[in-house]
């Protein structure tokens, strides 16, 4: 392997809302990037996983990127084995294929790990709790990626997620607009609005750390600077398009109950980063700002 020889990075996941981000970002690197979708790679298939990487170029550093998840926080409550068998078992043959491979691997996890009734930042290390089947099945993959890579895995933990390549809540909420002449948006959960193409970024840089040797292993938390309800975040998209931002009307999580339970507060600590040497992210408003520049109104994802 040539000391100078670039980053060969691999996206899982590649079709998806960050993963198409993530393809963008890592391209402008300039250095070779094979970007892979759920039907080109099933990340259960630890065969399949390992043919991936060894399909790579030899000569330089592999940064694997698992964007691929189960992403249906509520049909995961009924589908529990099938959401943590990609959740949970893919990123543990992800991790196990990387051990044996020598890669990095990023593991894009979720502020759903934690209970949410916290009321201040949750810090990287505190203890985790789920509520919810789609909680579990991400902790699962934490801990396997922990586990197997203790010296070259990163758990990246984001949240409240949107962006221009797929559905998504500020999206929905522009295209309601079109539809109602007042929407009524939860405003008692609280977290920290997060665009795709700011996480990709970070990621980037998060992964040129580790090959660097500069970014200890570990939980990070990829999440906005600063915080914002599902109200305030709905009514800054109405402003920041210039509809009337008063057509939004607070209302409570119990006017709107979900098969999976939601943490209330699920605002995390960016503490860690400045160990690693990479920025945090910008206020959630500023990404939101840039964000609206390249979106259309669509559908509703979550992290």
């Amino acid at each position: 392997m040539r000391a100078d020889a670039p980053v060969n990075w691999l996206i899982t996941g590649a079709a998806g809302m960050l993963g198409r981000d993530l393809t963008e970002v890592l391209a402008g690197t300039g250095a070779p990037v094979t970007a892979l979708t759920r039907a080109e790679l099933d990340i259960t298939d630890a065969d399949a996983v390992r043919a991936a990487l060894a399909a790579l170029p030899d000569d330089g550093p592999v940064v694997v990127v698992n964007a691929a998840a189960w992403t249906d926080v509520d049909g995961a409550e009924t589908a529990e084995d099938a959401a943590t068998r990609i959740n949970g078992a893919g990123p543990r043959a992800l991790a196990a294929a990387c051990a044996e491979s020598g890669a990095v691997l990023l593991q894009v996890s979720t502020d759903y790990v934690f209970p949410g009734d916290a009321t201040v930042p949750y810090r990287h290390d505190d203890p985790t709790s789920p509520v919810n089947a789609y909680g579990r099945g991400k902790l699962a993959g934490e801990q396997a990626v922990l586990e197997l890579l203790p010296e070259r895995g990163y758990v990246v933990r984001t949240a409240w997620l949107y962006g221009a390549h797929g559905r998504n809540f500020v999206a929905t909420m522009l295209s309601l607009a079109e539809q109602r002449e007042t929407l009524d948006v939860v405003d008692d959960q609280r977290g920290q609005p997060t665009w795709t193409l700011a996480l990709a970024r970070q990621l980037r840089d998060l992964g040129e750390a580790a090959v660097a040797g500069r970014a200890p292993a570990g939980v990070y938390h990829g999440t906005a600077s600063e915080t914002a309800t599902w109200f305030d975040l709905a009514r800054a998209a109405f402003e920041l398009t210039g509809l009337d931002p008063e057509r939004v009307r607070p209302t409570t999580s119990e006017k709107f109950v979900r098969p999976a339970r939601r943490p209330s507060f699920s605002v995390l600590d960016h503490g860690r980063w400045a160990e690693a040497g990479v920025a945090v992210q910008p206020h959630w408003r500023d990404q939101l700002t840039e964000a609206l520049k390249v979106m259309a109104p669509g559908g509703r994802s979550e992290a």
